[in-house]
């Protein structure tokens, strides 16, 4: 999102902010509008407004998205930034994303995941958590969420329920190539829109990285790997899903 936003947005002027959900408070009261945007970018799963001497932060959570369009889309549209050329709209049906206005952002998030991953191995031997719910602890490595996390651990051969500190050295290897990988395949295919049809691009792009998931939505269909039935457990309250014989 952040990536089809940049170049309609960063240069240019902010020049309204209209709040829809009174969920979301008072936004522009901390502004001096108009005011240019000098860079968006990302942290986590947090999209960051530069506006220079403050930064507007989203957080989309479940079911948000952020539209580029001229007049508003459809959905439940929280909120508008109003630039010279259109609008960057926050539709979010559960109204479960968040929006502020700050002076400096901060936010307890480990590191990247596209970064160097040589602190890894150091760290997950200082865990007890099952790796399924250690890669999505956005404390310890910022940005994995549930589909992804389950198409990494596939990808790395290594069964969810297994614990952070019980892999070994190939094991490590084997997550430190997958995690880039997954994620950077999925960015290439603009994202993961599931049967609901909710997530899109800021234009209304389908992320086709759908097509390619191995085991995320596919409970009981043949691994296409070894032909055995892909199984779904809850972790953490989120559901997973895994091959009983790929995965150990």
């Amino acid at each position: 999102m952040v990536r089809g936003l940049r170049p309609h947005v960063e240069g240019e002027g902010l020049r309204a902010i209209e709040v829809y959900d009174p969920k979301l408070g008072d936004l522009d009261g901390a502004l001096h509008l108009p005011v240019p945007v000098k860079a968006i970018s990302r942290r986590g799963k947090y999209v960051l407004f530069d506006l220079g001497v403050r930064t507007l932060v989203l957080h989309l959570r479940m079911s948000g998205r952020l539209v580029w369009a001229k007049r508003k889309p459809g959905g439940r549209v929280r909120l508008v930034l109003r630039f010279p050329e259109g609008g960057v709209y926050f539709v979010d049906p559960r109204r479960l994303g968040t929006a502020e206005v700050v002076s400096e952002f901060t936010a307890d998030l480990g590191p990247e995941p596209l970064g160097d991953l040589a602190w890894l191995p150091a760290a997950l031997q200082q865990s007890r958590t099952p790796l399924k719910l250690w890669l999505m602890d956005q404390r310890k490595i910022a940005g994995i969420g549930n589909i992804y996390a389950a198409e990494i651990l596939f990808r790395s051969g290594i069964a969810p329920v297994r614990r952070a500190d019980s892999l070994t050295r190939g094991e490590v290897r084997k997550l430190q190539k997958a995690i880039p990988a997954v994620l950077e395949e999925a960015i290439a295919c603009c994202g993961t829109t599931l049967t609901d049809g909710q997530y899109r691009g800021p234009q209304g792009e389908i992320g086709v990285f759908a097509c390619e998931l191995a085991v995320y939505g596919r409970d009981g269909e043949p691994c296409r790997q070894c032909g055995t039935p892909i199984r779904r457990t809850v972790l953490g309250g989120r559901g997973t899903f895994f091959c009983p014989r790929c995965q150990r």
